[in-house]
């Protein structure tokens, strides 16, 4: 006789969320609302679940694992890091909780992790030695330089700026993608200092034909052959001579962790954080589109038209990511709180939108059905995320989804649900959402 496996509810909605709506709850999908439909019993099922009636039921999404749900536990230790998740130890990823986000400047041991290589050992790295070479076939006057003459001959800059994966989010795609299965937790917004990419690159020179650059580390590939190269991305020229484009060496004003790239990196914010080259030692300026490793076939580019989720899409067919979309958290409360009914639930976030600004933030607790203008601050520099604050107020016990929605400077709102499929499951700006129970004062 065959065993009988048991399979988690996280597995069956990443294999099929409206099969997983039917198998665990019973609730069907209106293929034109995208409302889930819950019977009797099926509403019955899902609230002994939560533990409570859910108010706005009937505004629920079909496909959507509710949020109470939807929350990853467990955490591992890495050195001057706390309260990440590891998503993959070879190499090390890890993502930061959004209730970990809360802060305006994020703390460097709360920052995320993402490694394509293996970084050099701290015993590899010796500051009086460690130099960056400018060169490539459009820079006039090729140039190395150590950290020293960077710090001296340069004037220094700090800029609070964001790095987003490109494939944050990327656990919510239906066909599943390949790759590091992030949630919400693979941003931070840190402020950086050293010198302006543009200074350094003016110093030695463009050629009229200089289009983009593309940098190069001290990471190890994890073959461990030191002739393989784990990732080398780059930026078009205008994106490099942006003010807020650094060569950094201080988080925060402390050295740069080892694993965010000590001692050495750039910083090139609203764009997917790959542009962002860590432990760096070489830029190269380009007379074309720079060809490293991670730069072609389907690494960091999503189809340049749209297709239907599982399409197979031809190398040549995909387009470099360039500014990340809007997008925006929820850091307070954390998911999963109890509140006690006829008190303003004060709810606070984060919101940013790759190269551009947030307009406004507004936020929900009926699943979508209404909207609730958030105050949003601005940024305290271009490129920084922004900070939101509301209150929200519940009209009776039971389950709630509190939703928070940004909109940039050019009207683009985030969906609500998660937007245009792509093959490696990068860009998904869906909603955040966060679970309450309202109970009766005591």
């Amino acid at each position: 006789m065959a065993k009988k496996t048991k399979q988690g509810i996280h597995e069956l909605y990443t294999e099929d969320p409206e099969k997983a709506d039917w198998l665990v709850w019973g609730r069907k999908t209106d293929p034109i609302t995208r409302r889930g439909f819950l019977t009797k019993s099926s509403l019955l099922a899902m609230t002994a679940v939560l533990g409570a009636n859910i108010p706005f039921a009937n505004n629920m999404l079909g496909g959507l694992i509710p949020a109470a749900l939807a929350q990853s536990d467990g955490s591992f230790e890495i050195p001057g890091k706390d309260g990440l998740i590891v998503l993959n130890d070879k190499p090390i990823n890890a993502e930061t909780p959004p209730h970990l986000l809360d802060d305006d400047i994020t703390p460097a041991n709360r920052f995320f992790i993402r490694n394509n290589g293996i970084p050099p050992a701290p015993e590899e790295i010796d500051l009086s030695t460690w130099t960056l070479e400018i060169s490539g076939e459009s820079c006039q006057n090729p140039a190395t330089f150590s950290l020293e003459q960077l710090k001296q001959q340069f004037k220094h800059y700090t800029y609070q700026l964001q790095l987003e994966c490109g494939g944050n989010g990327r656990s919510e795609f239906n066909p599943p993608a390949k790759g590091n299965q992030w949630s919400i937790g693979a941003i931070g917004c840190a402020q950086w200092t050293g010198v302006r990419l543009k200074d350094v690159l003016a110093f030695c020179g463009l050629k009229t034909d200089a289009v983009y650059i593309g940098y190069y580390g001290a990471d190890t590939h994890l073959s461990g052959d030191p002739n393989q190269i784990p990732i080398s991305r780059g930026v078009p020229m205008a994106k490099a001579l942006e003010d807020e484009t650094l060569i950094a060496w201080a988080m925060n004003g402390e050295n740069i962790p080892l694993h965010n790239g000590y001692p050495l990196r750039l910083v090139i914010a609203g764009w997917p954080a790959s542009t962002s080259g860590k432990w760096l030692t070489r830029i190269v300026i380009r007379n074309q589109v720079h060809d490293g490793p991670k730069m072609a076939g389907q690494s960091y580019r999503v189809p340049c038209n749209t297709v239907a989720p599982g399409t197979r899409v031809p190398d040549e067919d995909m387009c470099i990511i360039e500014s990340m979309p809007v997008k925006s958290i929820v850091t307070f409360p954390q998911s999963g709180i109890t509140h006690e009914l006829g008190k303003p639930l004060a709810v606070r976030g984060h919101a940013w939108a790759g190269d551009l600004q947030v307009n406004e933030l507004y936020i929900s607790n009926d699943f979508g059905m209404t909207w609730k203008k958030a105050d949003l601050k601005p940024p305290v520099n271009r490129l920084a995320w922004q900070r939101w604050n509301a209150t929200v107020e519940f009209p009776k016990t039971g389950y709630y989804e509190v939703w928070a929605r940004a909109v940039d400077s050019q009207g683009r709102s985030q969906p609500m649900v998660l937007p245009g499929w792509n093959p490696k499951g990068y860009l998904n700006n869906a909603c955040h959402r966060i679970a309450i129970q309202v109970v009766s004062a005591a």
